[in-house]
């Protein structure tokens, strides 16, 4: 398996707030949020990753970063600014169709065993075209719900999830015939990652969700400071 690091956002957010440094390199307890991700994949066992960051200058700093590092994963690199999340993927689907892949956020934060723990999920539904992590922890301005039958197959997204206790967790496995969608995705006009998974699991594509721990996604300067006082407790809830 192949991972897949979502870098390409500009972090208006941050910006907005004096943090003037390209998002994969804001730290969260003394580390930049890229490292985090890419130590997770490896731990996970993952040797092999491409990340896409935006091409903007600024930039140019996180590749070198990255082009630095030293071990695992085996790293390439995809420099586009796209317009959402959801081309981010997309621009990544070329390197993504040797079979099943892990995405992430690079914003996510969560404890070290997590990844391995959704992994070991995602391989009870070989079956799945898309397996989606999902905690119980919601801190986030505009969470995705997401809802669950008995065999963890998904019902119901967004809106139609609102009585859900869970929502998505930032990081999924998509097996490569996904991405035969993506031309009816921009017919019609889709434009954020969470309406393409809305889009896949309307079109009839399997869709599973696998329940995991709490995860903390880094968009404002206040989710720094909550991330770091997790990771310091020893990532207790």
């Amino acid at each position: 398996m192949k991972a897949a690091i979502i870098a390409a956002g500009l972090g208006e957010r941050l910006r907005e707030a004096g943090i003037v440094r390209p998002k994969p390199l804001v730290e969260v307890d003394g580390r930049p949020l890229i490292d985090h991700a890419l130590d997770a994949v490896a731990a996970a066992g993952i040797d092999e990753a491409v990340c896409i960051f935006n091409a903007e200058p600024a930039s140019d700093a996180v590749e070198a970063h990255c082009r630095a590092r030293r071990g695992a994963p085996q790293l390439a690199i995809v420099r586009r600014t796209t317009p959402n999340s959801m081309e981010s993927l997309f621009a990544l689907a070329p390197a993504l169709a040797a079979g099943p892949a892990l995405v992430l956020t690079v914003d996510a934060i969560f404890a070290p065993s997590v990844l391995t723990a959704f992994l070991a999920q995602v391989a009870r539904h070989r079956e799945a075209d898309v397996v989606l992590a999902a905690t119980h922890f919601v801190d986030d301005e505009k969470p995705l719900r997401i809802a669950l039958d008995g065999d963890q197959r998904v019902t119901a997204l967004g809106g139609a999830a609102a009585a859900s206790p869970l929502v998505t967790a930032g990081f999924y496995v998509f097996a490569p015939r996904v991405f035969t969608e993506i031309a009816a995705a921009r017919r019609l006009g889709l434009g954020a990652l969470r309406q393409w998974l809305g889009h896949l699991l309307a079109r009839g594509y399997r869709c599973y969700g696998a329940s995991i721990g709490k995860t903390i996604d880094v968009d404002r300067p206040q989710d720094i400071a909550t991330a770091e006082t997790f990771i310091r407790a020893g990532f207790a809830s």
